[in-house]
Formats: structure tokens, C-alpha cells, sequence
């Protein structure tokens, strides 16, 4: 772009010199002077680009399809638009990220690229709006209140199901370990304190569990943003549109998108309702809270070498420290904690932006936006960094975690059914207090013979549900 060269462009606040060569105009420039808050352009977000370029192309159609807008320009907007759509011109995107005006300096920055890319395939030069116009044609029978939100909303459509693809895959390799591991034998802990046994196969199915569930939920939430408000245009009434360009324009968007989207039943209501967006937070905010509690088990397991649990070993990924040689650190999880952190700071910012709008139209969406975009392009790049980095890659310390279970007092948990409450206890306490086994204890106080204690303690017995008259025989021990 040359900085040398200007075009004159006029607003209602007079005229503006605009880089010769920028497909913007004057009110994304007046934008860019009075935003310059986060330095982080909208094209960060392609998706919302691609959504804009959607709409417009959209509105393009049925409004020609209604009377109102003549096939050249028409067909001049719209292939405008297949080229943001296919990935061009998105550097010509340059609002900040967060705005004040209830995005309409994004709607702008979109009707001024569409209009002087549309004028240039018309063979007129940049900023020649007599002959096709960013308000009058681009932007016609909509206003920013209709076209944001369902950009929006057609934005965070590709980028959950790209969330969706990358839990799928962290769940997957969850999966894989939980196999994998299905015959390693631990110790389970409640509090931090020993508890009864399990299999680490079963501690990390419940991972891939809790992603399954919240892959679930994100399918869920993803529905409720199928529903638009385009064609309310300024507060819902659908002024300046034509009576049946809401329905014209949802069919042509569907068939852009491929996306299942639905005209609001009531647009007055749409138009200033964020609920959708809160609700997408929400499971976001649940996402991060159980995958950040995933990372700190895998934290605390992996701990050591050898004055932690030391459980598990996760694999090293760089040098843990500047001043202690061979420390190596849980880099991969602890970035993922850190995406947790700041998608449940975004939750808030969202339910406070949402909270904050008043009467017919909610001003605060860019904030929404940018809130609900980190999040979901940071959980899904640690989602994939997590599966590829660092899950995939786990080993265990299987004769460890074995010994682990031989000297457990949580064991004695397994005996209760045999020898009752009230000796197990006293077991227990015998064994924390001199330092015994709990399997020595018990064959010296003659509660169980040999035989029943092995078959008692087999792995099989002790990691899932055994019924009673599986048991070994009756009598085995003294009862309370």
C-alpha cells in the first residue's frame, strides 16, 4: 500500500484524505483514530470476516430477488464477497477488536471493502460511491443491529464445531491411554488421602469421559445460536426493509453457510437479547473448569521425580529452569490451566456485557465477541496441544503404583464385607501406627486365612463391584 497517495472521502463530519490504495473508507479510518485500544484487528477473527462477507452477500441476493437492488450491482457485491469468502482482502479489516458503537464500525469496515472491491469489478476507481454506494447498496434493508449479532453468531457456528473437533480428539487420546493403562494398578484418593484402589486405565477413562460430555453440551449451546435477527434492522421493527426480505435473506444465508438458520420469532426481542451468547459462555466456562481440573491431576500425578507422587511421567518438552539443571516442568498442562484462567475471566466479562444492555439494543456485543472468540480459539489450540504434546505421550511408573497398593492402608476398605467395620479399623489403625501391612496385620490377628486374603485383594476384586456370594466362603474371619 502506498502511504503517499490519498483519495477524499466524506462523512457527516466532513472530509477525510484515505490511503489511495486501502478498499476502506472513511468511517472504518474515523475508527481506527478513535479505537485504539488492544492494537488487535477484527481479521484476527477470519471467521467473523467470512460471516460479514455471508450476510452481504445475502442481503446482495434477496434484495435483488425483491426488486430492490439491479442485477450489475448486485452481481458486483456478491462477487466481492466470494472473495473475502475465499480468503482475500480479510488485512483490509482493521477496527479494533473492541469498539464502541455496537459494531458498527465493523459493519462499516465490511460495507466500505465490499463497496470499492465491488466498484474496481465495476471498472470505477475506489471511493466512486455514486455509482455503487456502502450504505445505500451494500448495506441495504439492514442496519449493524441485525448484521453484527448474526455475524456473530455465524462465527462462533465454525469456530465451536472446530472446538468441537479438537475435544474429540483430546478425548480420543484419553481413550487411548484409559485402554492402554486398564490393567495398571493404583491407589485412588479422596482429599488427598488414600482411598481403595482403582486401575489407572479407569482414572483416565473419566477424562475422556468428561470431554465426551461437554462435546455434548457445545452441540447443544451451538443450536441455540442458530437463531438470527437479520431483517430487524434498526430495533426489531424491520424499518426501511422490505416486508419480505427477513425470509428472502434467511433462505439465501442458509444456502451460503450451510448453516441451519432460523428467523427469531420475534425480532424486537432478538435484537436486544444476548442470552444465547451468555449461554455458549457458560459451557465454555464449564469446558475450561473441567479440563483445567484435568491438567492439575495430571500435574499432581506426574509429580516429583522422586519427591512427589511420581505417578505417571509426562513427557519432557523443554528445559524446566534457568538456575537447576535437569528440572524438567508440566509445561504443556500448565498452559492449559492458564487458557482455564482466562476463559472463566471472559465468562464474567460476557455476562456483565450482556447484563449491561439496555432497552432495544445491547451495545456492548463486540466485548461478547472478542470474549467468546478467545475462548474459543484458545481451547481449542490447548485442546490439541494437550492430546499431541503431552497426553500422547504419558508413561507410567506401573511397579511403582503396584507397591503403592501393597502397602496402602486403603486396602483394608476391600475387607469390610469379611471381617467388619469395627476390626477393619482396628487394622488400620495398627498399620498407620507401626508402619505393618495391612495384608501382615490381618493374618496375624487370624481374620483371614492366606488363600481368602489373595483372593480378596486379586486387582479384579478390587477395582469394580463384586457381589458378596462371590466372595470367599462365610465365616472367614471374627465379626464384630
Amino acid at each position: 500500500m502506498n502511504p503517499t497517495r490519498t483519495r477524499i472521502e466524506h462523512d457527516l463530519l466532513g472530509d477525510r484524505e484515505i490511503p489511495f490504495d486501502a478498499y476502506y473508507g472513511v468511517h472504518t479510518l474515523r475508527a481506527l483514530e478513535n479505537f485504539p485500544i488492544t492494537g488487535t484487528p477484527i481479521s484476527v477473527y477470519p471467521e467473523l470476516v467470512r460471516a460479514l462477507a455471508g450476510i452481504k452477500k445475502a442481503a446482495a441476493r434477496a434484495n435483488h430477488e425483491l426488486g430492490q437492488l439491479d442485477a450489475q450491482r448486485c452481481g458486483a457485491i456478491a462477487a466481492a464477497c466470494d472473495e473475502l469468502l475465499a480468503g482475500r482482502l480479510h488485512d483490509q479489516f482493521v477496527v479494533d477488536v473492541i469498539q464502541g458503537g455496537a459494531g458498527t464500525s465493523t459493519n462499516m469496515n465490511a460495507n466500505e471493502v465490499i463497496a470499492n472491491r465491488a466498484l474496481e469489478l465495476l471498472g470505477h476507481a475506489k471511493g466512486a460511491f455514486e455509482h455503487l454506494h456502502p450504505n445505500d447498496h451494500v448495506n441495504l434493508g439492514q442496519s449493524t443491529n441485525d448484521v453484527y449479532p448474526t455475524a456473530l453468531k455465524i462465527a462462533a457456528w465454525a469456530g465451536i464445531g472446530g472446538l468441537i473437533d479438537a475435544m474429540a480428539h483430546l478425548r480420543r487420546a484419553f481413550e487411548a491411554k484409559a485402554d492402554e493403562f486398564k490393567d495398571v494398578l493404583k491407589m485412588g484418593r479422596t482429599q488427598l488421602q488414600d482411598a481403595v484402589p482403582m486401575t489407572l486405565g479407569q482414572e483416565f477413562s473419566t477424562y475422556a469421559v468428561m470431554l465426551g460430555e461437554d462435546e455434548q453440551r457445545l452441540h447443544e449451546a451451538r443450536q441455540l445460536i442458530c437463531e438470527i435477527n437479520l431483517g430487524a434492522t434498526a430495533i426489531g421493527t424491520g424499518i426501511t426493509a422490505h416486508p419480505d426480505y427477513a425470509a428472502c435473506v434467511l433462505a439465501q444465508l442458509r444456502e451460503i453457510t450451510g448453516i441451519p438458520l432460523l428467523t427469531a420469532p420475534n425480532l424486537i426481542e432478538a435484537t436486544q437479547d444476548c442470552g444465547a451468547f451468555v449461554q455458549l459462555s457458560g459451557v465454555l466456562k464449564r469446558v475450561a473448569t473441567k479440563l483445567s481440573k484435568t491438567c492439575s491431576d495430571l500435574r499432581l500425578l506426574s509429580s516429583g521425580p522422586r519427591a512427589g507422587l511420581g505417578e505417571i511421567n509426562l513427557p519432557a518438552r523443554q528445559a524446566g529452569s534457568s538456575i537447576m539443571p535437569g528440572k524438567v516442568n508440566p509445561v504443556i498442562p500448565e498452559v492449559v490451566n492458564q487458557i482455564a484462567y482466562e476463559v472463566i475471566g471472559n465468562d464474567v466479562t460476557v455476562t456483565f456485557a450482556a447484563e449491561a444492555g439496555q432497552l432495544q439494543l445491547n451495545a456492548f456485543e463486540p466485548i461478547i465477541a472478542h470474549s467468546l472468540f478467545k475462548s474459543v480459539q484458545h481451547l481449542r489450540n490447548g485442546c490439541l496441544t494437550l492430546a499431541d504434546r503431552c497426553v500422547a505421550g504419558i508413561t507410567a511408573n506401573v511397579e511403582y503404583l503396584r507397591s503403592t497398593v501393597a502397602n496402602s492402608i486403603g486396602i483394608v476398605t476391600a475387607l469390610n464385607p469379611y471381617i467388619g467395620y469395627k476390626n477393619a479399623t482396628a487394622v488400620a489403625q495398627e498399620a498407620h501406627a507401626g508402619g505393618g501391612s495391612v495384608y501382615d496385620i490381618v493374618l496375624a490377628r487370624g481374620l483371614l486365612t492366606k488363600a481368602q486374603l489373595d483372593e480378596i485383594l486379586r486387582p479384579e476384586m478390587l477395582t469394580r463391584p463384586v457381589p458378596l456370594d462371590l466372595a470367599p466362603p462365610a465365616g472367614a474371619g471374627a465379626q464384630p
